[in-house]
Parts: structure tokens; C-alpha cells; sequence
């Protein structure tokens, strides 16, 4: 019997209710582990690189810095780890500014926020 390791996910949200949300999603994935969460770029960018999470799930507005401040922090040491922006500014320069960055993901949070389990599937392999 193969046994598969979990896949290790980090939530990056300014706001509580969308952090519980995702949190919630991720439970009910049997191969995904919730290894942290933020709501400020700082908090994220020492929470990531403590937990050496897989994934990352990020906001791009959180309070005072942005997304786009956290991509630029980690994923030039770390560029294994796989970010999914999460975005109500779905426009297409705020997603090409986040994939310049190393965003592997950009999706929509009003219309494309139910594929996040789908998504983590596809990192993890799992599809």
C-alpha cells in the first residue's frame, strides 16, 4: 500500500472569515495539511518560512503591504513553493504582475474560489 505524504498549505488572508473559509475547505481534503495562516505580508513571509509549506494560498490586498510584497519575498529562495493568488483585482495586470513574480495560480475569488480544491489536487498531483 502507497502511501501519500500531505501536502502542506499555508493561508495568507487579511480577512478571518476568508482565512476560516479555505481552513475549512482544506479539512475536507484527505492529502492537505493547514501548517499556518497570516493576515499581514509579515506575518506571512516569517510563517512561510518557518512551515516550508508546498502551497500557498495569498490574497493580493492585505493591510499595509500586499501579495505582491510576500511573492517577491519568497519565492526567488524558495521557488518550489506553489502560490495560488486568491483575488477579488482579477484584472489582467494585477495577474501578470503575480505570475512575473511566481504566482503559478490567479483566481478570481468571486467566481473561482470553489476551484481551490481542485487546484491543490492538481499541485499535489492528485487528479
Amino acid at each position: 500500500m502507497q502511501t501519500t505524504r500531505p501536502h502542506n498549505v499555508f493561508i495568507v488572508d487579511d480577512s478571518a472569515a476568508i482565512r476560516e473559509r479555505l481552513a475549512s475547505m482544506l479539512a475536507d481534503l484527505e492529502h492537505v495539511q493547514l501548517v499556518g495562516q497570516a493576515a499581514t505580508a509579515g506575518e506571512a513571509i516569517s510563517g512561510i518560512r518557518t512551515t516550508h509549506p508546498d502551497a500557498v494560498l495569498l490574497d493580493l490586498n492585505l493591510m499595509g503591504r500586499s501579495g505582491l510584497d510576500v511573492l517577491r519575498a519568497i519565492h526567488p529562495e524558495d521557488p518550489g513553493i506553489v502560490f495560488v493568488v486568491l483575488t477579488n483585482h482579477a484584472e489582467p495586470q494585477y495577474e501578470r504582475a503575480c505570475r512575473r513574480y511566481g504566482a503559478s495560480y490567479f483566481l478570481d475569488k468571486s467566481t473561482q474560489f470553489e476551484r481551490v480544491p481542485e487546484v491543490l489536487h492538481q499541485i499535489a498531483g492528485l487528479h
